[in-house]
């Protein structure tokens, strides 16, 4: 493991074969639509791989472009600081065209990381990550459901939100949009490698286990109204002060009737009617907000 930074001369020799293994291996991870099981999560960007690896998560190798070799010191410090480390086998170069070959954004900055899938339980969910000082979330679960979300800018959003404003997890279920594509990874700035997440989960079994784990389940709806009694927040109703699932569904087709049929309560944002809905990423940052307000005690 990288214990200090490397020399040029330390760094493997230069790839400049488009067929190389590790080529097609990142190519795919950073242009995919997030990883299936077994395969490794691809982060681009010097600011997310740097924060990736101080975040703990075991990197499976480094890629650096030859432009981008003068900045790279930052990186392998924390590599050094970071308890898995990167293995020296696994610094791999490349030359500037190639690297924008596998690389997923119009404007790459010449360095990306492969990174092992952290293996989050639904238990960690319930407790959240541990921080700096080894202390889990809070008493009360606090846990952010996205559904049926396909843009996957909205769902990164969300898990930012959601490590910004103290949830303990985040899920995403089958047919949304994987938190840890590419895409969704940018727009979470990283969240989403921090904070424990899981995908691809089933609507029916993620109800079952929450009904079992006694959280409640909140369904934020576009609208008041409907069959259930609308839960709104307000100081007489501080209700996301409990173990709360707070269900956001996609801005076109909203929540599934499954979820709503099975939904503890519910709760609306106030808008002018002329505004028909916000997005997934905007209405469930405000959600989550209000539930870090409510869980400070100044609601």
């Amino acid at each position: 493991m990288v214990r200090r930074p490397l020399t040029g001369s330390e760094q493997g020799d230069l790839i400049t074969s488009r067929d190389n293994r590790w080529l097609k291996k990142f190519r795919a991870a950073l242009r995919g639509t997030g990883p299936v099981e077994g395969e490794p999560i691809g982060v681009e960007g010097p600011k997310l791989v740097e924060d990736a690896l101080t975040s703990g998560i075991e990197a499976e190798a480094l890629l650096v472009s030859e432009s981008a070799e003068a900045g790279l010191e930052t990186i392998l410090n924390a590599a050094s600081a970071s308890e898995a480390g990167v293995p020296r086998s696994r610094i791999l170069r490349t030359t500037d065209k190639l690297f924008a070959s596998v690389a997923g954004t119009e404007a790459p900055q010449g360095i990306a990381a492969l990174f092992s899938a952290p293996m989050w339980t639904f238990e960690d969910v319930l407790r959240g990550a541990a921080d700096e000082n080894g202390a889990l979330g809070g008493d009360f679960p606090l846990v952010v459901v996205v559904a049926g979300v396909q843009d996957p800018g909205n769902v990164g959003t969300i898990v930012r939100s959601a490590e910004a404003f103290g949830a303990t997890g985040a899920i995403a279920t089958r047919g949304t949009a994987d938190p840890w594509s590419p895409k969704a990874l940018r727009a979470s700035a990283g969240s989403a490698l921090r904070l424990p997440v899981l995908r691809g989960i089933a609507i029916p079994v993620l109800l079952a286990q929450l009904k079992m784990a006694r959280v409640k389940v909140i369904a934020a709806t576009g609208r008041a109204g409907g069959e259930l009694s609308v839960v709104t927040s307000t100081s007489d109703n501080p209700v996301l002060r409990e173990a709360v699932a707070i269900f956001i569904g996609s801005e076109g087709t909203g929540l599934p009737n499954e979820v709503l049929s099975a939904a503890d309560g519910r709760i609306s944002i106030p808008m002018r009617s002329s505004v028909e809905s916000l997005n997934a990423g905007v209405a469930g940052s405000i959600a989550l907000f209000e539930a870090a307000r409510q869980r400070q005690g100044t609601a």
